[in-house]
């Protein structure tokens, strides 16, 4: 009896045995197998690292998505495209890379961002103040129009002589792709456009994405929004000293109490934007870069005219003009540079034909006023004009030379 128990003891012994070698077995597997997968992902970071940290993209990984790479332009062509200060010379690079210029004024104004992408990108301010490079200040003017410009030729004359002083910007409808001759200074200033409706809220995102892809050259520091029916009214020089050289930006905005003013507040937009607040003004504006960084950085009140400014309430004449109003006052002249004629009552303003063009008649717009420019009174109170139509032009290119001091 007893032999036949230990029998039994020592078989249920041999098994246990056998489980626990199966046991450590399993266990030694598991360990090798872990230790090896760890190494692997060891290798796989460490030349992925490398390969990151040798990356000319580290500090920007997505921008080469909104700017596709391509061949850089030589150094002649940089020379004519900038101002030929021997401080810039630094900016060329031998071995491809990119420079400081490729961040500072992109060459190429298509791209694919997004305008929650772009207004992003615009509203960058570097903390450092002062500029690593001679800046020469420019004027960016910003065309808000259907298709072509029907007064270009006197435009080009308007531009003619002064590169470096200005960008110029197209924003025109989706289907127009027409591209002006190479000689043109309009020549591939079209930045990607969306469909925009008069009286809507796409009309400011126009106006905002005009803005945001102006800022992207560091060197633009006033922004003028255009028509394509508008004139100007003084040579560029004139236009010119009078924007970079003024204290304030010029946004219309006033607080009207009529019906077409205070009575298009909607109260679902208190206590963000109250009745106090509430402002109207020209659509056409012009601003300082400070203000125009402000304007696309907005994440808190154009949400607020989207949802509850519509028609009969036209975002276009009261958003800039409530928002400047709210955020800078001290910064706005509160006059349009623009003149219109709204003299004839109703929706739109007074549209010239080829008869209505003349001397006298463009004089009295040109200092026919009083105004304040830096706290002083002045009779040169508005830079451009419109709505000229197409027919105006031959009239206007002949007046040009003499009254506004165009080169013939």
């Amino acid at each position: 009896m007893k032999q036949c128990k230990i029998t039994v003891f020592v078989e249920q012994l041999s098994i246990r045995i056998k489980r626990v070698r199966g046991s450590i077995t399993t266990t030694i597997f598991l360990c090798l197998s872990l230790a090896f997968f760890i190494m692997t992902l060891g290798m796989f970071i460490n030349n992925r690292a490398r390969k990151f940290l040798s990356s000319d993209e580290i500090y920007f990984p997505q921008l080469s998505a909104f700017y596709p790479k391509s061949p850089r332009p030589s150094y002649s062509n940089f020379l004519c495209n900038s101002s030929s200060d021997p401080s810039l010379h630094p900016f060329k690079l031998s071995n491809g890379s990119r420079g400081l210029r490729d961040w500072i004024a992109p060459n190429e104004l298509s791209h694919l961002m997004s305008d929650k992408e772009l207004m992003w990108l615009a509203s960058m301010v570097p903390n450092i103040e002062k500029y690593p490079y001679n800046r020469t200040q420019k004027v960016a003017f910003m065309f808000l129009t259907r298709g072509k410009l029907p007064l270009g030729p006197l435009w080009e004359k308007f531009f003619k002589g002064h590169a470096g002083l200005y960008s110029i910007y197209l924003h025109t409808s989706p289907e127009f792709t027409e591209e002006p001759p190479k000689s043109s200074v309009f020549y591939k200033r079209r930045i990607p456009s969306e469909q925009v409706e008069w009286g809507q809220a796409t009309m400011v995102d126009a106006e905002r994405r005009l803005l945001a892809n102006a800022l992207l050259d560091f060197s633009n520091e006033r922004f003028v929004l255009l028509s394509e029916t508008c004139i100007p009214l003084f040579n560029f020089t004139t236009i010119y000293n009078y924007l970079i050289n003024s204290n304030h930006s010029f946004v219309g905005s006033i607080d009207d109490p009529r019906k077409m003013g205070r009575g298009r507040y909607n109260k679902h937009m208190w206590p963000m934007v109250s009745l106090s607040d509430w402002r109207k003004g020209n659509q056409w504006f012009e601003v300082h870069r400070k203000l125009a960084i402000e304007i696309v950085s907005d994440v808190t009140y154009y949400p607020i005219f989207e949802n509850h400014c519509k028609p009969p309430c036209y975002m276009d004449e009261h958003y800039l003009a409530t928002l400047v109003t709210k955020i800078q006052p001290s910064m706005n002249s509160n006059r349009s540079i623009t003149w219109v004629d709204w003299s004839r009552g109703g929706s739109h303003p007074t549209k010239f034909e080829r008869k209505d063009v003349s001397e006298a008649f463009l004089n009295r717009v040109r200092q026919g006023f009083n105004c304040t420019y830096n706290g002083i009174t002045t009779t040169v109170c508005f830079l451009f004009a419109r709505k000229f139509q197409p027919r105006t032009l031959e009239p206007l290119l002949r007046i040009a030379p003499v009254l506004l001091g165009f080169n013939p």
